[in-house]
């Protein structure tokens, strides 16, 4: 279950530079410091139950990453609550959670620290984690030397180790070969008919459509729409196609 009530996030873009607590302190007073400011979400509000797959629409710049974010735990919402049941793994941002320097091997058992697993079950799982992720021949490679492709097929493979009960995705899923792309398409399936919990964030509205049952379409930071993942597609393609 997640439970998003009334969230706000702010930004400052530190635009403007301020040298001094006095120079703070006036603009303060004159209520010039909001120039700065940039409120990425603006009241937003919905709820989901346990094995509900949510997808997010929206332009560039709607707020989509952010509110995965939030809902993650990655960032602290300026203003409203965020309440989630159930263990989530995050898959936000190519590399989040790895260490460039470190080789593929060595970054298996990092990323999987973060998510909370253990390493002696790691080392049981870790033939096939390589195994799903085809990168038999480059687990002694350091990340940095990755594709993005690569680094996706990784991440996919260490953050569905198990079926989580929370599963937060971002546009990842759509960098790499076609090949790679259905076999991870399937393996969400999967999680999902097992009951896991999803927030899918897709720029493709029939992926959104195929994969979800409920939708939100976000803009410029506000929510325009909440409901069944076809009714909201409908009418976000249907507003770009005006």
């Amino acid at each position: 279950m997640i439970q998003v009530s009334h969230v706000s996030m702010r930004f400052n873009l530190g635009i403007e530079k301020i040298n001094t607590l006095k120079e703070r302190f006036i603009k303060t007073a004159k209520r010039e410091m909001p120039k700065n400011e940039f409120w990425a979400l603006k009241d937003i509000s919905f709820h989901i139950e346990q094995g509900d797959v949510l997808g997010v629409v929206g332009a560039n710049g709607a707020g989509k990453s952010t509110l995965l974010k939030v809902v993650s735990g990655v960032l602290k919402p300026t203003e409203g609550t965020v309440n989630v049941q159930g263990k989530i793994a995050p898959m936000l941002e190519l590399g989040a959670g790895f260490d460039s320097e470190l080789t593929a091997r060595e970054n298996i058992f990092l990323n999987g620290a973060i998510l909370g697993y253990k390493k002696k079950f790691l080392e049981s799982k870790y033939n096939e984690i390589v195994e799903f992720s085809e990168l038999q021949d480059f687990m002694d490679v350091p990340v940095r030397n990755f594709s993005s492709g690569m680094l996706a097929r990784l991440a996919f493979s260490i953050s569905t180790l198990v079926n989580p009960e929370v599963l937060i995705v971002d546009e990842i899923l759509s960098v790499g070969d076609l090949a790679f792309q259905k076999k991870s398409y399937d393996k969400m399936e999967k999680m999902i008919h097992g009951g896991t919990t999803v927030l899918f964030v897709s720029h493709a509205a029939d992926t959104i459509q195929k994969m979800c049952n409920k939708a939100i379409w976000l803009d410029k930071g506000k929510l325009i729409m909440f409901g069944s993942a076809q009714e909201v597609c409908a009418e976000y393609i249907q507003h770009y196609d005006n």
